[in-house]
């Protein structure tokens, strides 16, 4: 079957079965033409708040077919990979936290989506990328914080903040690699780019860009500027593209791909629709509380607060 027919299949299956399909930035672009709603961690966590579908299919990772399954617990939601995970999720554990907060005693926990439901269980609050700044700048000024899992996005808080932050240690493998050479070398391939690079970047990489935005903040420059690098996944320059084909944007590194977010494809999406498999649950016990954090932040980063 060819990809048109596929897409033509899956709109009238999404259709039939009154679904919503949710897709993240990084899919791959195949995916776009199937999906009700693109977006970051924080604007796909919103739609999954908002929509009321009886089906939502994730096209994405595990933790944000997690996040969609907390603030929808009346709908079914489907990751149509069940084997897309993320690496910076596994970085970190429930037990591991409850040991570190009884090791630092008086310490709030603010913890990145990027994470499972059971460590989100264990958080004071959550963020993203794109609201990590405005989620601390909310907390108490005179409390520590622990940051889990990413180190590098920690970093970047407690420079933009200036709050006692503690960083958990982990990192996105697609982000921790890049360099202040890469920064260089496309400043030179590309003079007349602006580079905006993500938050998970090491802070010499951040410091050393033009902007520093999550996936949802890297579209809203994009209408900004003609010419872009971007500092995040390879990716996220065919989002760009389907959004403003008329811009020029290039990849930071073009071999820095999440195989994880790579893993859908149409054919797959297919599948779990049509058989509704690969269903993503989490157990009550831990969904209050995961879900709680989760609100936190939602009320946080609604506009006009």
């Amino acid at each position: 079957m060819n990809q048109a027919t596929l897409v033509t299949e899956i709109k009238q299956l999404k259709r039939t079965k009154s679904a919503v399909i949710l897709a993240h930035n990084y899919q791959p672009r195949e995916i776009y033409e199937i999906a009700d709603f693109i977006g970051d961690s924080l604007e796909l966590a919103r739609k999954a708040e908002q929509t009321g579908a009886p089906l939502l299919l994730f096209c994405g990772v595990r933790f944000m077919a997690e996040t969609a399954k907390l603030l929808s617990p009346d709908s079914r939601v489907i990751l149509p990979e069940p084997k897309a995970g993320c690496e910076l999720a596994e970085m970190a554990t429930a037990e591991q936290m409850r040991n570190k907060k009884k090791e630092m005693g008086d310490v709030v926990t603010v913890t990145y989506v990027n994470t499972t439901a059971e460590v989100k269980a264990e958080s004071d609050i959550c963020c993203t990328s794109a609201n990590a700044v405005k989620v601390v700048n909310s907390l108490p000024e005179n409390r520590r914080i622990l940051f889990v899992p990413d180190k590098n996005l920690a970093a970047y808080v407690a420079q933009e903040t200036g709050r006692n932050i503690v960083p958990w240690e982990g990192f996105c493998y697609v982000h921790a690699f890049f360099t202040v050479d890469d920064v260089r070398r496309a400043r030179k391939e590309h003079p007349d780019a602006v580079v905006i690079s993500h938050p998970e970047c090491p802070i010499d990489v951040l410091n050393a860009s033009d902007r520093v935005a999550s996936t949802g903040g890297m579209l809203k420059l994009a209408e900004q500027y003609d010419e872009l690098v971007l500092g995040t996944e390879a990716g996220m320059c065919a989002r760009v593209s389907y959004d403003h084909p008329e811009k020029r944007c290039y990849p930071l590194k073009p071999d820095a791909i999440c195989k994880n977010m790579k893993r859908t494809s149409l054919e797959k999406a297919m599948q779990a629709l049509k058989d509704e498999t690969g269903e993503v649950t989490v157990p009550e016990e831990i969904a209050g509380k995961a879900r709680a954090a989760i609100e936190r932040m939602m009320s946080v980063s609604r506009p006009n607060r």
